[in-house]
């Protein structure tokens, strides 16, 4: 029996009409389509929110327990199934960060540079993903990190995470509607841009306009097409570098040696960096989804597993493939476009080319643009999910929270639409579509380090707080594998690279013949993030006198969606002890 209603909300279980058994069937007319549409766009009649608490004489205090309260009972509608949550994890992020960002960080730092940021960044994203999927299956509430470091580290610590969430998939969207349209001058350069910019953001708007259930079904498809374009990638790349190209003798490890494995040396290994950073960028959303589907402790730990499965394939196998067959210092490589996605500079583009091949770089040059048009669409989940739990938590303008019948965060889902129209700046002056994509790639480069540095510093929290009130680990339905020891290296992992960061920053390669100006331009391009989230933390603090969560203090009962959660890992452990060895080795890592 489908245990979601015609709302979204969740039926109560084993109860059914009463009048269906004592008083036989009613039948009532059935409203015509287009009543039935504009009735689901009103508010949904089960949402409620907890007024703002007033806990000082002031009213400045923030309310922990009504910020809880109101995430966990977010009508949002539990509609994701276990494939789309296994899809969203396997090829959710999968785009122009690998098929073209990878193509940057090849040329400052050379291949040897990029397997090696790519895999420590893996790890680092490995330890976060488990340490986020242990909190989402206990607590699979809305706003999901940004709640999480509001109730475990610090209320204004999750109002600045939250918007530096928010403002990163709000700044994303636009770019990446104008790299569609630059991947379709591909093939006609002819008609405007603009064109474009309006059939992909009314297409992806449409899609999200279909609630979580268009959401998770779009993405399902862009993700097969992703991933069978990666493992076709591997496949013909591994066949290239044998000598099995057209035009191409064996290749081996030839471009190790020349023109070398590093370039830039150790500064260049530090500068790709934020290249793999925004490659990753959007793992993070399976944790996001967790409120929005149906059975969480059981969907997603397998999409957490199958993490590391996708971080070992499609990245690190891929792009040492890259590596292998393009060298760091091809001058297609080093393009002047201040779009990271402009299709011309993809080193798998190029690999393709330089086998000989005809007609297959327009093949992947469409996987891209599918690739570009399935972010943006992430874009607008990520932005609008976060706008409306910031908005719950009383950390947003209240309209934001608006949810209708069929689920929607309406009003998050028009305004983070709405700023999709920057990508009209793809048909505006050259200098000045440069500045303006240059600014909001700027915003949108350090994001996603604090988002993951969080989310491991609140499951240190979480677990010390969760030993601290008498709970064991036992109790809990998925246990992160690498444990708190992984949240730690995450945690540390994650400053290292803004260690890194700030220096490739402030001397950036070739800094000696920079200008100050220019230098200055340079260091905020890298390094904006920073500023504005303590431009949200600070103020914030001062203003409501936040403290950090102590561990005794924290709330850990509000959002847990199951009320007898011992008894059933009791039973699914009896039934793993039944399984045959090779299911329960399959098991531990997907």
């Amino acid at each position: 029996m489908d245990d979601l209603d015609g709302y979204g909300t969740e039926k109560s279980f084993g109860r059914e009409s009463q009048s269906s058994h004592y008083y036989g069937e009613s039948s009532f007319p059935r409203e015509g389509l287009g009543r039935r549409v504009l009735e689901s766009f009103k508010q949904d009649p089960n949402a409620t929110m907890t007024p703002k608490g007033s806990l000082g004489a002031d009213g400045k205090v923030f309310d922990v327990e009504t910020a809880a309260q109101n995430t966990a009972n977010s009508p949002l509608a539990r509609r994701l199934k276990g494939r789309h949550l296994q899809m969203i994890a396997i090829g959710g992020s999968i785009g122009t960060g690998l098929f073209v960002g990878s193509g940057q960080a090849l040329a400052n730092g050379g291949p040897a540079s990029v397997v090696i940021a790519y895999c420590l960044v893996g790890i680092m994203m490995y330890c976060t993903v488990q340490a986020l999927g242990e909190m989402a299956v206990l607590f699979p509430i809305a706003g999901s990190f940004s709640a999480y470091s509001t109730r475990f580290i610090d209320p204004a610590w999750g109002f600045a995470m939250g918007w530096n969430y928010a403002l990163q998939w709000l700044v994303v969207l636009p770019l990446e509607i104008v790299a569609a349209t630059f991947t379709i001058q591909y093939w006609n350069n002819t008609i405007n841009n603009n064109a474009y910019v309006a059939i992909f953001l009314s297409v992806i708007v449409v899609i999200n306009l279909f609630g979580v259930k268009g959401y998770g079904e779009a993405e399902f498809v862009f993700a097969i097409i992703k991933v069978t374009a990666v493992i076709g990638f591997i496949i013909l790349g591994v066949i290239i570098n044998v000598g099995g190209g057209p035009d191409g003798g064996y290749i081996g490890g030839t471009y190790w040696h020349t023109p070398g494995a590093f370039n830039n040396g150790f500064k260049g290994l530090c500068s790709t960096f934020v290249n793999a950073a925004f490659a990753f960028s959007g793992t993070e959303l399976v944790g996001l989804a967790a409120a929005e589907t149906a059975n969480p402790r059981k969907s997603l730990p397998t999409a957490v597993k199958q993490v590391f499965w996708r971080i070992s394939l499609f990245y690190i196998v891929s792009l040492t493939l890259v590596g292998l067959l393009v060298p760091y210092d091809d001058p297609r490589l080093l393009s002047d476009d201040p779009n990271p996605a402009n299709a011309v500079a993809s080193p798998f583009v190029i690999a393709i080319k330089n086998a000989g091949i005809e007609g297959l770089p327009s093949v992947f040059n469409a996987v891209i643009m599918i690739a570009v048009l399935s972010v943006g669409n992430s874009a607008v989940y990520g932005s609008s999910r976060t706008l409306a739990a910031l908005a719950e938590q009383h950390q947003a303008p209240q309209i934001f929270a608006y949810i209708d019948r069929q689920g929607r965060p309406l009003v998050s889902i028009a305004f983070a639409s709405s700023l999709g129209l920057l990508a009209f700046l793809a048909g505006a002056d050259p200098r000045l579509q440069s500045a303006a994509f240059n600014w909001m790639l700027a915003l949108s480069a350090l994001s996603s380090i604090f988002t993951w540095g969080s989310i491991c510093f609140a499951h240190v929290r979480f677990r010390k707080a969760w030993l601290a009130q008498g709970h064991s680990l036992d109790e809990l339905a998925f246990r992160s594998q690498p444990g708190v020891f992984g949240s730690w290296i995450g945690f540390l992992f994650n400053m290292l690279v803004l260690i890194a960061q700030f220096w490739v920053a402030y001397a950036p390669i070739g800094y000696d013949d920079m200008t100050t100006p220019r230098r200055l331009r340079k260091f905020f391009s890298v390094y904006l993030a920073l500023p504005v989230t303590l431009a949200f933390y600070i103020p914030y603090k001062f203003y409501y006198r936040t403290r950090f969560i102590r561990s005794h203090n924290m709330d850990l009962h509000t959002g847990r969606r199951e009320l007898n959660v011992e008894a059933l890992i009791e039973e699914e452990r009896a039934e793993r002890r039944q399984w045959p060895k090779w299911k329960k080795i399959y098991k531990f890592f997907c």
